[in-house]
C-alpha cells in the first residue's frame, strides 16, 4: 500500500510539472534560467522548466510532453547548442528561441581543450566580449555561473519579455534592476568570503566552473573529465591519482546529477575532503531569490569544504 502510494505521488508530480510547462508562456531549458526569468517576472508571471530536477542538459532526451511546451511557449531562453544540443534542431527553427550564449555583450569564455590544462598558465584566462564567431563547442557553456553574465541576462530577459507582457513593462525592468543590485551585493560577500582560499588545492569533477573560478580568483588544480560526454581514461586517471598525491589535503567535489564512480578508488588513504557541488541548483525553490541562493549555495560548499584544509 505504501509503495503504491508512493508511486501515484511520484506520478502525479510528474503530470503537475508537465502540467506547467505546458502551460507556460515563459519557458526556459535548465533551472539557474527559470531562476533569473524568476526574478524578472515577479509578480508578473511564472517561468517553467524544461528539464525535470536531477536531468542534466549534457544527455536530456526530449519527451512528448516537451515538444507540446516548447511549441505552446511564447517565449524559450537556453544556452545554445553548445550546452542543450539534443534541442539544436528544434529550436534553431524556432523565431521564439533565445540563444543567451551568443547574446551582444555576453562575458564568454573558451572551452579547455585539454585536459593537461596546468601546463598552459592562459588557458583558463582567456576570456571575451562575445562578437564573433565561434564553432560549436569551442565556448565554454556554463555562462549562468559568472555573476556579470546573469546580470545581462536579466537585463535582457526584462527587455524581451515588454512584448509579452507590454502593460508591466515597467515591472520587468524595475525587477530586473532590483535583482542586479542584490546581486552586486552578494557579490562582495562572496568575494571577501573566497579570497583567502584562492590557494587551496581542490578538484572538481568536469569543466563546468570556469566563470565561477575566474570570476573569484580561483583555479582547480586537476578536473576528472572535459565535460560529461568525455570520460577519462586510464592515462589521465593515473594523472589525477599522482596529482591528488602531490597535492596532500585537498578537497575533491563530485556532483548530483554525476557522481562518477571512481572518485572513491582515487581518493582512497589520501588526506582529502570530499565535497558536492551543484552548478544547476537543483536542490533550490525557484523564486525571485533563487539565483542569489544558487550561487551563495555554490560558494558555500566550496568555502566549507576549502576552510577545512
Amino acid at each position: 500500500m505504501l509503495l503504491r502510494s508512493l508511486l501515484m505521488l511520484l506520478c502525479s508530480l510528474g503530470l503537475s510539472f508537465s502540467a506547467l510547462a505546458d502551460s507556460a508562456k515563459v519557458l526556459t531549458t535548465i533551472k539557474p534560467l527559470q531562476q533569473i526569468a524568476a526574478a524578472v517576472m515577479e509578480g508578473v508571471d511564472t517561468p517553467a522548466v524544461l528539464l525535470p530536477p536531477g536531468n542534466s542538459p549534457h544527455n536530456y532526451a526530449l519527451r512528448p510532453s516537451d515538444r507540446r511546451a516548447l511549441l505552446d511557449a511564447e517565449r524559450i531562453y537556453w544556452i545554445g547548442p553548445e550546452l542543450e544540443l539534443f534541442l539544436k534542431n528544434v529550436l534553431e527553427r524556432q523565431g521564439n528561441a533565445q540563444a543567451l550564449l551568443h547574446l551582444p555583450g555576453m562575458r564568454v569564455r573558451e572551452q579547455l581543450q585539454s585536459i593537461n590544462f596546468l601546463e598552459d598558465e592562459g588557458a583558463r584566462s582567456h576570456s571575451h566580449d562575445h562578437g564573433h564567431k565561434h564553432d560549436h563547442g569551442s565556448l565554454d557553456a556554463h555562462i549562468w555561473l559568472s555573476p556579470d553574465n546573469a546580470r545581462h541576462i536579466a537585463r535582457f530577459i526584462a527587455e524581451d519579455l515588454t512584448s509579452v507582457y507590454p502593460q508591466q513593462a515597467d515591472r520587468l525592468h524595475t525587477n530586473a534592476e532590483a535583482f542586479a543590485e542584490r546581486l552586486t551585493a552578494l557579490d562582495a560577500r562572496l568575494k571577501a568570503r573566497l579570497e583567502p582560499l584562492q590557494d587551496r588545492a581542490y578538484f572538481v569533477f568536469h569543466d563546468g566552473y570556469g566563470y565561477f573560478e575566474d570570476h573569484y580568483g580561483l583555479r582547480p588544480r586537476g578536473i576528472f573529465s572535459l565535460s560529461h560526454e568525455v570520460q577519462p581514461g586510464a592515462r589521465h586517471i593515473n594523472l589525477l591519482r599522482q596529482q591528488l598525491q602531490k597535492a596532500g589535503a585537498s578537497c575533491v567535489f563530485t556532483e548530483p546529477q554525476f557522481t562518477p564512480r571512481l572518485v572513491d578508488s582515487l581518493t582512497q588513504g589520501l588526506p582529502v575532503e570530499l565535497g558536492e557541488l551543484d552548478p544547476l541548483g537543483g536542490a533550490i525553490d525557484v523564486s525571485a531569490q533563487g539565483y542569489e541562493q544558487t550561487l551563495q549555495s555554490l560558494a558555500e560548499h566550496l568555502a566549507g569544504c576549502l576552510e577545512k584544509l
